[in-house]
């Protein structure tokens, strides 16, 4: 009889005992979490703490979220200030050492990068502008795979035993995406030249990666919602020079968009903002494949 329960024990250990070895890792945004999981596969659990439904810069730090953090072995998010607001609160009150700055699971996706619109002088008259520079890193495809380069290192040094395993999804993932890099380039050759009105600054690496010029952005200053006078301002500027398109992502209300869209006689287009920000747009590969796909068709 006490065989048997020791059997019983066992197999419902056995379950247990191969979650227990997977990496439990919290990313700060779904980008980060899609693609810890093209490197590390089934050894890694990954959480984020947002969707591409939800403004980044204004995450509340609920208990639930400082419950998962509290048991990560791994922290990946955007960085360069766009989680302020939340994730040191969060690092505090969940107390894990593993993930806190400086340690081996920590990693800031833009400090692995050169980041664009680093401010020479900096004040609040200047609305939401980040010191380290534009953090929205993860649409520009090129970064993307400079990042990819150092997570997969920092899994490897997490869990040695899969050292090996961890490389061969790396270098996978990494062929895939630079043919993918080549033929998204050559997809989107037309766009190279093209006006886009923006509603914020999120799109910069995206339009640098693509040639494409911002014509206005919608929010007066970073972080402050369109008002009328500033959206009638942009209507005189388009009737000089005309934009294609106002585009908006899946968080952003698209009220001012549809208003300029109607004033100045050009679609107002909704893309997503990352991994989930569209029925199509379910991993990284696809969230580009999506992205392209939508701009193309307004041209």
């Amino acid at each position: 009889m006490k065989k048997h329960l020791i059997m019983l024990l066992l197999m419902w250990l056995l379950p247990l005992s191969s979650s227990w070895a997977q990496l439990q890792l919290f990313a700060c945004e779904p980008e980060w979490a899609s693609l810890a999981e093209e490197l590390a596969g089934d050894k890694v659990v990954a959480y984020s703490a947002t969707t591409a439904y939800q403004d980044p810069h204004r995450i509340e730090a609920r208990p639930s979220l400082i419950a998962k953090l509290r048991r990560a072995d791994l922290l990946v998010c955007s960085g360069a200030e766009l989680e302020q607001g939340w994730l040191p609160m969060l690092l505090r009150k969940a107390a894990n050492s593993k993930v806190q700055p400086g340690q081996l699971g920590y990693l800031m996706a833009a400090e692995q990068v050169q980041r664009l619109d680093q401010p020479a002088v900096l004040d609040r008259s200047m609305g939401d502008v980040h010191a380290s520079g534009n953090p929205h890193v993860h649409f520009d495809p090129r970064r993307i795979a400079q990042i990819a380069a150092v997570l997969s290192e920092r899994l490897q040094q997490l869990d040695q035993a899969n050292s090996d395993y961890y490389q061969q999804r790396y270098q996978g993932f990494s062929q895939r995406w630079q043919q993918s890099i080549e033929q998204w380039q050559q997809q989107a050759a037309s766009l190279k030249g093209q006006r886009l009105v923006v509603h914020h600054k999120d799109w910069r690496y995206l339009f640098d990666w693509l040639g494409i010029e911002q014509a206005a952005t919608l929010e007066p200053k970073p972080g402050i919602a369109p008002s009328a006078a500033h959206l009638a301002s942009i209507k005189r500027l388009l009737a000089d020079s005309p934009a294609r398109a106002v585009i908006y992502n899946s968080y952003q209300t698209d009220r001012a968009a549809k208003w300029l869209s109607g004033q100045a006689d050009m679609p107002a287009v909704q893309l997503p903002y990352s991994v989930g920000g569209s029925d199509k747009a379910v991993d990284l590969f696809s969230l580009f494949d999506d992205i392209i796909e939508k701009l193309l068709e307004v041209m």
